[in-house]
C-alpha cells in the first residue's frame, strides 16, 4: 500500500510540530511520500513564513534589498534546525536563497522558499530524498497546470525512491520560472503526487479532525462527517467548509483516490474520508452537512413574455462577461431571472455600471437590487432518498421566525440552498443543523 502524506502550515509551524509529524510518518510504513507546506504560526498573533516571505518582496521592490522580513523568515528557520537539534548547513542554504531572491526578484519565487527550505529541513531530518517541485511540476504558457507532463515528471522522480519529500505550492512556468499555484498551493502538490505515485490513500494533515457538519462558531459541538463524496465536498467548500479547497484535489479526483482529512495534533482522531462516487457508500443520513456564506447581492430582473425572447438570458450573460463578473446563481420563473453575485465583486461603481447596461441591453420591465443576503446551502446524497427533505428545512427556518428570500435546488437533489438577510444567516444555519442533526 502507498500513502501520500501533505502536512499544512501548523504541521510545520515549528521543530516540536515537525517531530511529531515524523512520529506519525514513522507510524506506518505504508507512508512513504510527503508533501509540506511553509511553516506557519506557532501561536496568537504570530506570522506565517510565507506572508514574511510576501513582505520581503515588497522590500525587495522598494529598497533592492530583501529587508527585515526575509531576516524574520530566516529566524524561523535557524530556530527550526536548533530544536530539531538537526546537523545541517542552514546558514549557507540561508544566504544562498537570499541571493536567489534578489537576482529572480520575482514574488512567486520569494513566496515558495517557504515550502522549499522546509521540504530541505523535512528531507534531512527524516534523512531521505528531496525532491524540488521546480524539476517536476509544470505549467503550460497560459498558467495552467501541465497535468500530462507534471504527472510523467513526478512518477519518473519518485521511481527507486521508497521514501521522498517533495515541496508543495509551486513549480515551473513555461518560461522556466518559478511559478506558485494561486490557492491550495501544498493541497494541490500534494494531490499531483498522490496521482503520480499511484498511491492508495492521499492523507491530508492539518490542525482539525476533519470536516465538521456545520461552522463551530454558529453551532456548538457540532457532528462530524466520517465521510462525504467529492460531490459534496464540492458543495460544502464552495459555501465556506474551507477545510479543504475541492479545486485543489482534482488530481486525486480524476484518479478516484480516496482522501483521508487527519488532525496532525490528535492523530488517534479518525478523521473524514472524501470518496469518488465509485467508492462512496450512503451513510444513511439525509443531510452530510451544512455551509453558507454571507454578502452576496441579487439583482432581479422582470420582463413579460421573456420565456419567448429567444437569446434574453445570452444577452444578459454577455453583459456579465463584459464586466468579467462570475455568478453564484440564476434562480429563474416564466417571467423573471435572477443573478446572486458576491457583492466584493460589485464595488466602486461596478454595480452600477452592470445595472445601467442590462437596463440598456434587454430593456425589462422590472429591475430590482437586493443586497446583505446570505447562502445557506443544506448538502447530501440521502436527500433524493427521503420524502420530506424540503418540508423539514422550512418548516424549521418558519419556526425561526426567518423570511427567506430565495430558493435554489440542482437538479441532482444534491442541495438546497436558502437565501436570507445577512443579519439573519446564523440563526438559520443553526435551525437547519438542529432539523437534520438533533432529531
Amino acid at each position: 500500500m502507498i500513502k501520500v502524506c501533505k502536512f499544512g502550515g501548523t504541521s510545520m509551524a515549528d521543530g516540536n510540530t515537525i517531530r511529531r509529524v515524523a512520529e506519525i510518518l514513522r507510524a506506518d510504513p505504508a507512508r512513504r511520500y510527503v508533501v509540506v507546506s511553509a511553516p506557519g504560526k506557532r501561536f496568537g498573533g504570530d506570522v506565517k513564513v510565507t506572508d514574511l516571505l510576501y513582505a520581503a518582496h515588497t522590500e525587495l521592490e522598494r529598497t533592492g534589498a530583501c529587508g527585515e522580513s526575509f531576516r524574520k523568515a530566516c529566524e524561523r528557520f535557524r530556530s527550526i534546525v536548533s530544536e530539531l537539534g538537526l546537523a545541517f548547513e542552514i546558514e549557507e542554504l540561508l544566504a544562498e536563497t537570499e541571493r536567489e531572491i534578489e537576482r529572480e526578484r520575482s514574488v512567486d519565487f520569494t513566496a515558495s522558499r517557504g515550502e522549499y527550505l522546509a521540504a530541505r529541513i523535512m528531507a534531512a531530518f527524516l534523512e531521505i530524498p528531496f525532491i524540488d517541485a521546480r524539476d517536476v511540476v509544470k505549467f503550460r504558457a497560459d498558467g495552467s497546470l501541465d497535468g500530462e507532463r507534471t504527472f510523467t515528471l513526478t512518477a519518473n522522480a519518485l521511481r527507486g525512491k521508497r521514501y521522498a519529500v517533495v515541496s508543495g505550492f509551486y513549480g515551473e512556468g513555461a518560461d522556466g520560472k518559478v511559478r506558485t499555484f494561486s490557492r491550495g498551493g501544498s493541497d494541490v502538490s500534494g494531490a499531483i503526487v498522490a496521482r503520480a505515485a499511484g498511491a492508495d490513500l492521499y492523507e491530508n494533515w492539518t490542525d482539525v479532525s476533519g470536516f465538521l457538519a456545520a461552522d463551530p462558531r454558529i453551532v456548538d459541538d457540532p457532528e462530524r462527517i466520517t465521510a462525504l463524496s467529492y460531490k459534496e465536498l464540492r458543495e460544502l467548500s464552495y459555501m465556506g467548509a474551507n477545510v479543504l479547497h475541492s479545486d485543489s484535489i482534482f488530481p486525486v479526483r480524476e484518479a478516484e483516490i480516496p482522501v483521508l482529512i487527519k488532525n496532525t495534533f490528535r492523530p488517534e482522531d479518525e478523521g473524514t474520508y472524501i470518496l469518488p462516487t465509485s467508492k462512496y457508500h450512503f451513510t444513511g443520513k439525509t443531510v452530510t452537512g451544512i455551509a453558507g456564506k454571507q454578502n452576496f447581492t441579487v439583482i432581479h430582473i422582470e420582463k413579460s413574455l421573456m420565456n419567448a425572447e429567444v437569446g434574453f438570458a445570452h444577452r444578459v450573460l454577455g453583459v456579465l462577461l463584459e464586466h468579467n463578473i462570475s455568478f453564484e446563481h440564476m434562480p429563474s420563473g416564466i417571467d423573471t431571472m435572477s443573478f446572486v453575485i458576491d457583492s466584493e465583486c460589485l464595488k466602486n461603481g461596478v454595480l452600477e455600471s452592470l445595472c445601467e447596461d442590462i437596463r440598456k441591453t434587454v430593456r425589462p420591465d422590472g429591475f430590482r437590487v437586493f443586497d446583505d443576503i446570505a447562502l445557506i446551502a443544506v448538502v447530501g446524497h440521502g436527500m433524493s432518498r427521503n420524502v420530506g427533505t424540503s418540508a423539514k428545512l422550512f418548516n424549521a427556518i418558519a419556526k425561526a421566525g426567518v423570511n427567506v428570500r430565495m430558493i435554489d435546488q440542482g437538479s441532482s437533489e444534491l442541495n438546497i440552498i436558502v437565501g436570507v438577510d445577512n443579519d439573519q444567516y446564523s440563526r438559520t444555519l443553526r435551525a437547519a443543523y438542529e432539523a437534520f442533526f438533533l432529531e
